[in-house]
């Protein structure tokens, strides 16, 4: 998470290419959003658990990086605070959905910190774009809906390629070779039956033979 974390700074600034003014305010914005939803996750798992989820904790840092990525150049740090806290409650919420509800097997929360909450950071935008950072206004900034139409046209376009284009792949790769291992196969773990070693030593609870 801390690599994760550090790398953002280069690619959230480092995507201007170039050394430009608003580098600082887009490290700033990645920073404080990181950090709010990070706590904002904590607390949330906190009230949620009866204790502090580290792990949930850790994925809600990693929820605000994705969140404010769209909108780190044009937003006020104050707004970025709003977003990490959004996507700090919302990346623990989703989890538990996608989990429990949809029974869907996303072990690191992948779909939930990515997905949803890069989806709710492209939302965002048209809610907080400042038009002092970026001369782009959001709907809280007297911009009116333009800008979060136009997001949400994004968002909604994004996932019909994404979800339709993955559909087909997968029908197509079940239909041909499979796509799921056999059961004692996914007991014991790919890393051992298809690259012949354990990832985590200690951890198997069987013999290698």
């Amino acid at each position: 998470m801390f690599i994760l974390w550090f790398g953002w700074f280069g690619f959230n600034p480092g995507s201007t290419v170039a050394a430009q003014a608003n580098i600082a305010l887009i490290a700033v914005t990645t920073n404080l959003a990181a950090c709010t939803a990070g706590l904002a996750a904590m607390v949330t798992a906190w009230v949620r658990y009866g204790k502090p989820d580290v792990s949930m904790s850790f994925n809600g840092v990693l929820a605000g990086l994705v969140a404010i990525t769209a909108g780190c150049a044009n937003v006020s740090p104050d707004g970025a605070m709003i977003i990490g806290l959004i996507a700090g409650v919302v990346v623990v919420l989703s989890v538990d959905f996608i989990d429990k509800v949809l029974k869907i097997d996303d072990p690191v929360g992948a779909i939930s910190v990515h997905g949803v909450c890069g989806a709710l950071g492209t939302l965002c935008v048209g809610l907080f774009a400042s038009p002092e950072y970026g001369g782009v206004a959001g709907l809280f900034y007297g911009g009116g809906m333009t800008q979060l139409i136009t997001q949400a046209i994004g968002v909604g376009s994004v996932f019909l390629w994404a979800f339709g284009t993955g559909l087909v792949l997968f029908f197509a790769l079940k239909v041909t070779v499979g796509i799921r291992v056999p059961a004692e196969e996914e007991i014991k773990g790919l890393d051992i039956t298809e690259h012949g070693q354990e990832a985590y030593s200690g951890f198997q609870i069987f013999t290698n033979e």
